[in-house]
């Protein structure tokens, strides 16, 4: 296994992608292929397709979308080449009526005609304009996954689909708060300013240590909790409204695009 620090910072989406397919990288993405845009993933059945659309275009902090893929074609075609949504993603979920059955490194087995494909700005893809600007990112330093929590917070519903947003969560001081504010501004397309920092109980959090999806990581001393909305915002939709089938990325475990951050910086 390679070290997310060393070899899969350095290396291109290509190869990272390729080390995937192969098995071979089974982790979480946060700081591999530095400087390259990461996607979250919803794959759902044409019948399904629409309502999940108007979701994201009614909720687009959480769920900001990149690319749809044609119905039934697992190729990406406008943010990657050479590319398969199939093998792609180091580790999948698949949900059976919102129910959480089987979390695979590879979905050929469950792949359908009539399947379409959702890619969803992560926030993974601000955290270089972050460290750029000395603000750390946590997650990284430890090697682990992001800390991930639903809030009180609901989205707005679009026909079946409804759900709480999901945030995720790096620590910093105040001052370095306030200039990540002013860097992750930049980039909309991938969930862009904080939502909210401080006081996690105000949206409904009330133990750090344990998130919802991803790891707990350290909070030192002088440092506050800062909140982006989360692209796995999508999975708690897809858990409350119960599709006959939904898949998605296993959190943390990003598709990595060819495209890069600063694409997707308005400034």
């Amino acid at each position: 296994m390679i070290q997310p620090e060393t070899e899969a910072a350095a290396k291109n989406p290509d190869e990272i992608r390729q080390l995937i397919r192969e098995g071979k990288l089974v982790r979480p993405t946060s700081g591999f292929a530095r400087g390259y845009t990461q996607a979250n993933l919803v794959i759902l059945p044409k019948d399904d397709a629409f309502d999940f659309l108007l979701f994201c275009q009614r909720n687009p902090r959480p769920c900001p979308l990149l690319e749809v893929l044609d119905t039934g074609s697992p190729a990406v075609t406008s943010i990657a080449n050479h590319a398969d949504i199939r093998t792609d993603v180091p580790k999948y979920r698949v949900y059976i009526r919102g129910k959480l059955t089987d979390e695979p490194t590879d979905i050929c087995a469950y792949w359908r005609n009539d399947f379409v494909t959702f890619l969803i700005g992560c926030s993974f893809s601000f955290e270089e304009a972050l460290l750029q600007n000395s603000i750390p990112v946590r997650q990284i330093e430890e090697q682990c996954n992001v800390p991930m929590f639903r809030t009180n917070i609901s989205c707005q519903s679009a026909g079946s689909f409804q759900g709480p947003l999901v945030v995720s969560m790096r620590p910093m001081t105040e001052k370095q708060a306030i200039r990540a504010v002013q860097v992750t501004s930049r980039f909309p397309s991938v969930h862009g300013a904080p939502v909210h920092f401080g006081n996690p109980e105000k949206i409904g959090i009330h133990d750090l240590s344990h998130p919802d999806f991803g790891d707990a990581v350290t909070i030192k001393p002088g440092e506050i909790p800062v909140f982006w909305a989360c692209g796995v915002t999508p999975q708690a939709a897809v858990m409350a409204s119960r599709p006959e089938i939904a898949i998605t990325h296993a959190p943390g475990y990003m598709f990595i695009t060819d495209k890069k951050n600063t694409d997707f910086s308005i400034l």
